[in-house]
């Protein structure tokens, strides 16, 4: 559905009359998209990192990267709107739990014990990432960076934690040619990779099923990873004509040695929950039955830790490898941008949807 420019008028009115304040994460995204929707991508210098406000506001407006005006009308005017429809409806939220919410479609953000919990929220997509996923959970990380938590948790709604891309962001392809779409898509995963790089505090992921793709291979970034005996660990790339991404052709190796790592990234291996536990992938693993008290029970003990500490000490190991990270997920997207122009990744991703529809 088009935006005209009256459309966005409305929204800005519409925005003046909310009753609930969205959040800061929500306020960037609609800074991001009102300036991509009236001055087009962002050109402005990048503010000095001590302007933290000015810092945010930059970020959110670049992470949009070549966004036509007219989708970032689109985008302005359906957020607002769901904003509106929230705020007249809310829905509760688990006692003892601050819902932080407003604005995202695809994810819950709650916050409780000193814990704030990310959950992809598209179950019936079996929590595929789509291209307005990645831009929330980017918001999501910048705002629980920020927040006064001392852990950040994230997991998966329904059956599945996330079976990865959601390959129809492959086929949005605009006006502007698949070069720009390859151009455009490797800006988004590199800001995207980013946030998990440089995010400050410990990150623990709560696969509570099966991972596939991208959600597989960022949890080399995250500090913890407990998993439901249920889950699986699949990464596909080469059945698609892709290489891997979120820095795994780095951390897998170091984690699991070259040849285990290859198995997996290369030959596309699907491991069991127990495998990847042995492979030094997932921390520990929790029967089904018993896998949320469990792991939760846990998690909130660590919440009682100095949390100066406990940030302190991750920047410690992180630090020691931040710079070889960027350079690894730099790299990757170079090559990722080539092969998401080739004929061998177009034809292999047409004849997955083509099967799928299918089916």
């Amino acid at each position: 559905m088009r935006a005209s420019e009256k459309d966005l008028e409305k929204a800005v009115s519409q925005l003046k009359l909310l009753k609930e304040d969205p959040g800061n994460a929500v306020k960037l995204r609609l800074y991001a998209l009102y300036k991509q929707a009236t001055e087009g991508p962002c050109t402005m210098p990048k503010p000095s990192v001590l302007d933290f406000i000015s810092k945010a506001k930059w970020d959110a407006w670049n992470a949009l990267g070549s966004l036509p005006k007219e989708a970032a009308r689109r985008d302005y005017v359906d957020l607002v709107s769901s904003l509106s429809s929230s705020s007249e409806s809310s829905s509760p939220v688990e006692p003892g739990a601050t819902s932080r919410s407003w604005g995202y479609e695809t994810l819950v953000v709650t916050s409780e014990g000193d814990i704030t919990k990310i959950m992809f929220n598209r179950p019936t997509k079996k929590n595929a990432i789509n291209t307005q996923m990645y831009h929330e959970l980017m918001l999501a990380l910048r705002a629980a960076s920020q927040d006064d938590s001392v852990i950040t948790v994230v997991t998966g709604n329904g059956d599945y934690y996330s079976s990865g891309n959601d390959l129809t962001n492959f086929t949005d392809v605009r006006s502007g040619g698949l070069e720009e779409k390859a151009t455009n898509s490797v800006t988004l995963l590199r800001n995207f990779v980013n946030c998990f790089i440089d995010f400050p505090k410990p990150l623990v992921a709560v696969v509570n099923g099966p991972a596939v793709g991208i959600a597989v291979t960022l949890l080399g970034l995250f500090d913890v990873v407990y998993a439901s005996d249920k889950a699986t660990f699949h990464t596909p790339f080469s059945h698609l004509g892709l290489i891997p991404e979120g820095c795994s052709s780095y951390t897998f190796p170091k984690i699991m040695g070259t040849a285990k790592a290859a198995e997996m990234l290369i030959f596309g291996k699907k491991l069991t929950a127990a495998e990847a536990c042995a492979r030094g992938l997932v921390t520990e693993v929790f029967p089904d039955s018993t896998f949320q008290k469990e792991v939760w029970t846990r998690l909130k003990t660590y919440t009682k830790l100095p949390k100066n500490t406990v940030r302190v000490s991750k920047e410690l190991l992180r630090n020691l490898e931040r710079e070889k990270l960027h350079a690894v997920n730099e790299e990757e997207c170079r090559v990722i941008r080539g092969r998401w122009m080739s004929d061998e990744s177009v034809n292999a991703i047409v004849s997955f949807l083509s099967r799928k529809a299918k089916l």
